[in-house]
């Protein structure tokens, strides 16, 4: 996928661009998906999967490495900004949660080793960012970034929802910066009832 990649823009502005990670993790198939955020405006850098499958199962130790070194590539090959991670649940079978658990750790292990910031987010909170309510199909999630970010065609469903939760970062960061600067405001017209100046 590095003929996606767009090169980044100079820093000839106040407010720059910022370029979000998305990690689905999963130890057969961790997907990924890089966005860049100016404003309101998304736009596609590049998506993909890192596969375990050529390892053997009992390999353990193999799988993680390869999640670990996969994560790592595209960390230093699209210089994010930032990152989001989807959040493990217990689900009914304690030994998938486990394997699940460990293919996140190596995937936030990797993001904090190449000294990114990163952000969590549960599947429900991504499909209600993207589709507005927490039930969405996978088919549903691909159909919303196609058309967020204006793809030719529909991403595979684990790429799809790395981008989503890129995606829901980029909302949830949007949210953030709007309270912050509401709650500035508040601060400055405070100080001017309280003391009849702005601090």
């Amino acid at each position: 996928h590095a003929e996606n990649a767009q090169r980044r823009r100079p820093l000839n502005s106040y407010i720059h661009p910022m370029r979000i990670l998305g990690i689905d993790p999963g130890l057969q198939t961790t997907g990924f998906g890089v966005i860049d955020v100016d404003g309101h405006r998304l736009a596609y850098v590049a998506s993909g999967t890192i596969r375990t499958t050529g390892i053997a199962l009992g390999d353990l130790p193999g799988r993680l490495k390869l999640l670990f070194d996969g994560i790592s590539e595209v960390a230093s090959r699209y210089q994010p900004d930032t990152s989001a991670v989807e959040t493990v649940f217990v689900n009914v079978n304690p030994q998938s949660t486990l394997l699940l658990g460990q293919a996140r750790g190596a995937a936030l292990t990797a993001l904090v080793n190449a000294g990114l910031p990163v952000a969590e987010y549960t599947a429900l909170q991504m499909k209600k960012a993207m589709t507005g309510h927490g039930r969405a199909a996978k088919s549903q999630i691909q159909e919303m970034v196609r058309r967020l970010l204006q793809l030719p065609g529909l991403p595979g469903t684990d790429a799809a929802d790395a981008l989503g939760l890129a995606i829901t970062h980029a909302h949830a960061g949007a949210a953030m910066t709007k309270m912050a600067e509401v709650t500035q405001l508040q601060r400055r017209q405070h100080a001017v009832y309280k003391g009849g100046r702005v601090y």
